[in-house]
């Protein structure tokens, strides 16, 4: 096994029904870019029942058809949000925990200890979490996952993980391993992936191989590291 492989993510992802809502940061092939990438997926009609909206790069996930919407808690939410010199993306509302709690001093692994995982019994669905703190014409990033110590979901586990920018290297966290009842929870370091130079090509690789039945919206964001300009790519299944 080598630990220091970088995968292609589309092989990562294009036979798994279900690997839930996914994130992913990392540094451009020739070191000019960061980037971030925040998808979601969804079985119920509930959670398929949503779109992606962009307002100045920060990101929200809305309801589709309002009709239709049976329990917004844990399907509306901020997913991405700038704060002065860094970006949070999340799977909830922690977003705006760790935008509000950072903003009085806090650190983003402190502002997280104050969350744990959902209450959706009985899949107890992880809340993933990243960050990215630009300074000198680069950045670092920060990913977390807070999920459940049992199956009763009887406490929390808070794990984080830190890393400096590398050139073609990107990291991927995603709530589960695979489709399942209840679904099964993702497990150990998030995974090395390969991060292109084109914007297009990552959001194609992402978008595509997704499994058809459940995407939903896709997020891509490219952030040139010398002026802090961005492109941005985004995607809704339901139009």
């Amino acid at each position: 096994m080598d630990i220091y492989k970088i995968n292609n993510i589309g092989e990562l992802i294009k036979d798994n029904a279900y690997v839930g809502r996914g994130i992913v940061i990392g540094t451009t092939e020739d070191s000019t870019k960061s980037v971030a990438a925040y998808f979601i997926m969804g079985r119920s009609e509930n959670s398929r029942n949503r779109v992606f909206t962009e307002n100045g790069g920060e990101i929200k996930t809305e309801p589709f058809d309002v009709s239709k919407v049976e329990d917004p808690s844990l399907i509306i939410y901020n997913a991405v949000r700038k704060l002065g010199d860094s970006l949070i993306v999340t799977n909830g509302d922690q977003t705006d925990t760790i935008y509000d709690l950072m903003s009085e001093g806090k650190s983003f692994k402190e502002a997280l200890e104050t969350r744990e995982f959902e209450p959706d019994a009985p899949n107890l669905t992880p809340r993933i979490s990243g960050i990215l703190n630009y300074k000198d014409g680069g950045f670092t990033y920060e990913m977390s996952i807070l999920k459940s110590i049992d199956s009763e979901g009887s406490d929390c586990c808070r794990y984080t993980f830190s890393y400096p920018s590398k050139a073609g290297l990107g990291h991927f966290i995603h709530t589960y391993v695979c489709d399942g009842n209840p679904i099964p929870t993702f497990q150990g370091e998030p995974e090395r992936v390969e991060i292109p130079n084109s914007i297009d090509e990552f959001t194609e690789t992402l978008w595509n191989n997704l499994n058809a039945d459940n995407k939903i919206s896709l997020y891509v964001r490219y952030t040139d590291l010398k002026t802090g300009e961005f492109e941005q790519r985004l995607i809704n299944k339901n139009k």
